[in-house]
């Protein structure tokens, strides 16, 4: 690098002095081990002509220089492009490819502008997932803190190594839990100080991504992805300007950040690909097709741009479609209403989601107690579709509301954005707003179809995004709507007061009420397709 710091790079398929094109991946998660399984996919790259180069980002595995997630990654981006376009075996045309955190460096090279860079393919990712500033930014204001973003960051971002290691989140206040483990094992992570302290980590210094020089972008979003709602932030926005609008590509898969399938949840022994080699074959062939399509196209150009489809989605529980744009130009926007209120506080099926809101003016209460927190969705949300917990007994807690549509004899097809608007208050001066969306069975077994959360520090109303989905509720299932004040672990609990979270060993009690009727409507808003007839 031009700092004189070494970066650790493997280098597959290259030919000296037979120039070809390149697909680039910057790594945290070293770059030798099973869990990015970067062997298996040079194989697939190298087979179809491409040099593969993956590397350890500065400091981490084997790399040299400090370890600080979230900095430093433009000017390494441009340094190890600019490497890759002086050997012999470059045609100086290089892609870049991968999940996560390695999408993240996809959207730094792309801020370094270095014109190497020629197409990328970031997958579950966004161009703001910094832990502490916006991973699970619903684009709704200020967010409960996201718990398991930064359990990572203290995990991944302390030196070169990662630690493993259990956190006691009922502790308080919370940072001792952590300070517990940086004890023992004798080093801490600068990242966590900032989450705690408060202090904003600046991913960039060059240009946004949104402002630089435009390059064509395959966005592979999960519907049931913990960074989705951001990753369709960055689609939507990008398909919006100049320059940029023409060059976005979308493919929107059932799955999760670890590349769980809907259709295969809840994982058994022989679909689950972290555990099954067979397994793993199957999602890899799946997981790079598509970026070897795109990269012929517009790294190769043995292809045409027209022999892609703009948008490919697939329908939870039915499968792929095309569109030329997202959401298709078919869908419309729906709203339902939340009535009978009063009954939103008992057991499944609870309020009404309605065509109409209620002419009178009408309100239900829901406490948060610290001491006895909402369990999350899922302990893990990167592995959320492995488990696809039933939900049913947490619709049935005393202090969550929750409010059902009526089952149809026809499916009901979601397919864009997600959404609720809330009318809001309560007894604390600061409080959060937890929504999940659920696929109620005639079982009376649910399961998640999106969620969103807001922190709110008045009365009023609150929009809460969802984010987007693709989703068939089948003939006989319902929506089903679920409120509540906490979502734990996979969030800190909120204080209750002008204390820090992290800090307070006496978070308060609170009670929050809604209001609905047509004074206040409390509304779902979803984007769904027409009656098919299926």
């Amino acid at each position: 690098m031009r700092d004189g710091v070494l970066l650790a790079t493997d280098v597959y398929g290259a030919v000296p002095g037979e120039p070809a094109p390149t697909v680039l991946a910057r790594v945290p998660y070293d770059k030798n081990s099973r869990y990015v399984f970067f062997d298996k996919i040079a194989e697939r790259f190298t087979a179809c002509g491409y040099v593969v180069v993956v590397q350890d980002v500065r400091g981490k595995f084997r790399s040299e220089g400090r370890t600080l997630g979230w900095t430093g990654e433009v000017d390494d981006g441009y340094d190890t492009l600019e490497w890759i376009t002086r050997q012999s075996w470059s045609d100086g045309i290089v892609g870049m490819f991968g999940d996560s955190y390695y999408g993240f460096t996809q959207w730094s090279a792309v801020s370094s502008q270095h014109p190497a860079l020629r197409a990328i393919v970031p997958r579950v990712t966004s161009t703001s997932n910094a832990p502490g500033i916006a991973t699970y930014d619903s684009g709704s204001g200020r967010q409960p803190l996201w718990l398991e973003g930064t359990t990572y960051q203290a995990q991944v971002w302390v030196d070169n190594d990662t630690y493993e290691f259990d956190v006691d989140l009922t502790r308080r206040p919370v940072a001792a839990a952590y300070e517990e483990a940086f004890a023992a094992i004798g080093k801490r992570s600068a990242g966590f100080d900032l989450i705690v302290g408060g202090i904003p980590l600046a991913p960039y210094n060059g240009p946004h991504p949104y402002d630089a020089r435009p390059v064509p972008v395959l966005h592979c979003v999960g519907w049931f992805d913990n960074l989705g709602i951001a990753h369709m932030r960055d689609y939507t926005e990008l398909a919006t300007r100049p320059g940029w609008a023409a060059v976005q590509y979308l493919i929107a898969d059932t799955i999760d950040h670890e590349n769980y399938f809907l259709e295969d949840a809840p994982a058994t022994p022989e679909t689950d690909h972290l555990a099954d080699a067979a397994a793993l074959e199957r999602m890899l062939d799946f997981y790079t097709g598509p970026a070897i399509e795109f990269f012929d196209v517009f790294l190769k150009g043995t292809a045409q741009p027209d022999s892609l489809p703009r948008v490919r989605w697939k329908l939870g529980h039915v499968g792929w479609r095309t569109s030329a744009v997202w959401p298709p130009l078919e869908a419309e926007a729906v709203e339902l209403y939340l009535t009978e209120p009063a009954a939103a506080t008992g057991t499944t099926p609870g309020g009404k989601l309605a065509p109409s809101p209620s002419d009178a003016p009408e309100s239900a209460e829901w406490r948060y107690d610290p001491d006895d927190l909402v369990p999350s969705a899922a302990a893990d949300t990167f592995l959320q579709l492995r488990d696809h917990v039933d939900e049913r007994r947490t619709l049935d807690r005393d202090d969550v509301l929750v409010f059902t549509g009526p089952a149809s004899d026809q499916p009901l097809d979601l397919a864009g954005p997600v959404h609720a608007v809330l009318h809001v208050e309560s007894t604390a001066p600061t409080f959060d707003v937890f929504v999940r969306l659920l696929d109620l069975a005639p079982n009376g077994t649910a399961r998640l179809i999106v969620r969103g959360c807001a922190q709110v520090d008045g009365p009023g109303e609150v929009r809460i995004a969802l984010g987007h989905t693709g989703y068939r509720v089948r003939p006989g299932y319902r929506l089903a709507l679920m409120i509540a004040g906490s979502d734990f672990p996979n969030h800190l609990p909120n204080s209750g007061s002008m204390e820090s979270p992290w800090l307070t060993t006496t978070p308060k009690a609170s009670l929050q009420k809604l209001h609905t009727g047509s004074a206040r409507p409390s509304r779902l808003c979803l984007t769904v397709l027409p009656e098919s007839g299926e």
